[in-house]
């Protein structure tokens, strides 16, 4: 009875806790696809400040300075001076990557994702770029999920799919970026919730006790109505953290 009253109060909570991680997308990722230390302020373990704590614990904090003055604290001479060398240099991977998390820092997605494909393509291998990629298109899509552009969101959501599914060939057991994967399902219109906890639940077979995915599957179970499972993950989260918010959120009601 108590499981099925937990079951029942967090089925309501869909709208507050599923689409309440649509905030700034300041998650910090693995070490191949983190921004610079200069750019991650904050960051924490599943929760960093003013980020998403729906998504993966290591993905690095969108900048919030204005365009004249980067997160990175580089003045604007030198931060346009790395952007022209990187037009001018286009063989130059570091280059291409230094203009790139110029730009994510601005948020200029865009423009991030450019310079980001552009280092893919001279270094194909690299996990980092692609990584990198999938955040710029990610971040995108969460800029228009935040103005309530559910449908001009979804292209975006889309374009980190393809990111995140080329680092995956590289690194298969990368569980944020696994984990961001599913969200992209997630967060898509139509969503597919299906595929989502597909990822969610392959990201959960390298690590069982990861907070962050067991979260996420938790609420897309209660997206698609499957109370059996909900429950189960709602046991397993409160094993690995018993003051998760979703964990206290259904306790509460």
């Amino acid at each position: 009875m108590k499981k099925e009253s937990i079951m029942l109060g967090v089925l309501g909570l869909v709208v507050g806790l599923v689409v309440g991680f649509m905030g700034a997308n300041s998650l910090n990722r693995s070490a191949a696809g983190q921004m610079p230390p200069a750019a991650a302020p904050g960051a924490s373990t599943g929760a960093p400040s003013g980020g998403n704590p729906n998504l993966p614990a290591d993905h690095p904090p969108i900048g919030t300075s204005g365009a004249d003055q980067p997160a990175s604290g580089a003045p604007l001479p030198q931060v346009t001076a790395a952007i022209d060398k990187a037009k001018q240099q286009p063989q130059n991977y570091e280059a291409q990557m230094t203009a790139a998390d110029l730009y994510y820092q601005i948020q200029s997605f865009d423009d991030a994702a450019k310079f980001y494909e552009a280092a893919n393509k001279l270094k194909p291998a690299e996990k980092e770029p692609m990584v990198k990629a999938g955040n710029a298109y990610f971040d995108k899509a969460e800029t228009a999920y935040e103005k309530n552009d559910l449908q001009g969101a979804t292209p975006g959501f889309m374009q980190a799919e393809k990111w995140y599914t080329k680092a995956l060939t590289v690194d298969p057991k990368d569980i944020s970026v696994r984990t961001d994967l599913g969200l992209t399902f997630f967060q898509r219109t139509p969503r597919d919730i299906d595929r989502a906890i597909k990822e969610f639940k392959t990201s959960l077979e390298t690590d069982p006790n990861h907070e962050i995915t067991l979260q996420n599957l938790a609420l897309a179970y209660t997206e698609n109505g499957d109370k059996v499972n909900l429950v189960k993950t709602l046991e397993l989260l409160k094993k690995v953290n018993p003051n998760n918010r979703v964990v206290k959120t259904a306790e509460a009601n």
